[in-house]
């Protein structure tokens, strides 16, 4: 069991934030370990396929990020901002110091007994290799998260503003005793139960930065590296309705805004999906599909993503909060 005693300033300084590192680790460890969670076992098929074919399950990345044990803390830069962005969380492993890259992969090697022939490669110049990896992580968020990601913010933003809530109707120690099983308040003391190595305030900075995170689990994670604040990603609320379609049919009323086409398009896009995909599953010219996503695109209501040679479409957070309310008018 890990203790982290808080002061006034502590307590002061804590504040929450999304990060999309906080993502890529944890899901591509999930997909590593050959055990998936069934809440993501649809993403998981999905996105498994892609990652084979671009090399990432056996590149960089993945030698960094093994199934289980230490994830080296350089992955995880400070987030600045209340949300961050993935191009500035990776300026941030970019401009890790060489002996910061070298004193992680060292605690990699001892935990996992020994390292990669591409993550040894990194240890005897970290400043000419970072850009392979930054490029992987680039990689890997276009084809696993970027086409998920407005829904994936929809439950973080949602867990923040439940935590945020409980803070200003029941007080911080309330908050910190409910984020996990695992983790307790007690008096001015946190406590990680299943937290394996020690933990001080001395040794691990000021304050305490929360990160909620779809994919983190069964515990929180931790990253301890002063004199940043340590960071405790926790599994968010509402993960088991992340990959849920909107209930009902509210087919026909918004296709009377929108257009029969362009409704079903959305509905087809449950999951992402191509242009040719789209074509073949309306029977739609793939011209006549183009034509309508760039249209729903300029919209706000759906993204694109390149993946390889193809381009995937997804829909965004309001595209699903619009189909949600056209079930419930329907309904």
């Amino acid at each position: 069991m890990a203790e982290l005693v808080f002061s006034v300033r502590d307590l002061a300084q804590m504040r929450f934030a999304v990060s999309p590192m906080w993502e890529v680790g944890p899901s591509l460890r999930l997909l590593r370990s050959g055990v998936v969670h069934p809440v993501h076992r649809r993403w998981a098929e999905q996105v498994r396929p892609r990652l084979a074919a671009a090399g990432l399950d056996r590149g960089r990345l993945a030698e960094l990020v093994p199934p289980s044990g230490y994830v080296p803390d350089f992955l995880n830069p400070t987030p600045a901002a209340p949300v961050a962005e993935l191009a500035e969380e990776v300026d941030g492993i970019l401009a890790t110091p060489p002996e910061r890259v070298r004193r992680d992969l060292d605690r990699l090697r001892r935990e996992q007994g020994g390292l990669g022939p591409r993550t040894e490669a990194l240890y005897a110049r970290p400043e000419a290799r970072l850009a392979g990896v930054a490029e992987e992580v680039r990689l890997y968020w276009e084809l696993a998260l970027a086409p998920y990601w407005a829904r994936i913010r929809a439950v973080l933003d949602a867990d923040v503003a439940h935590r945020a809530r409980q803070v200003a109707e029941r007080g911080a120690a309330h908050l910190l005793g409910g984020l996990h099983a695992s983790v307790r308040w007690d008096e001015d003391t946190l406590r990680l139960l299943r937290r394996p190595s020690a933990l001080s305030r001395p040794t691990a900075g000021h304050g305490l930065l929360l990160i909620p995170s779809v994919f983190t689990g069964p515990v929180p994670f931790t990253r301890v590296t002063p004199p940043d604040p340590p960071q405790l990603a926790y599994p968010a609320r509402g993960i088991g309705s992340l990959w849920e379609a909107p209930s009902g049919d509210g087919g026909e009323a918004l296709a009377a805004v929108l257009g029969r086409t362009r409704a079903r398009l959305l509905a087809e896009l449950d999951s992402p999906a191509s242009t040719t995909e789209l074509a073949r599953r309306t029977a739609l010219s793939p011209a006549a599909v183009s034509e309508n996503l760039t249209a729903l695109r300029a919209a706000g209501l759906t993204t694109a993503h390149r993946v390889g040679r193809s381009v995937l479409y997804a829909r965004t957070a309001a595209a699903d909060t619009l189909l949600a309310a056209a079930a419930a008018a329907g309904g």
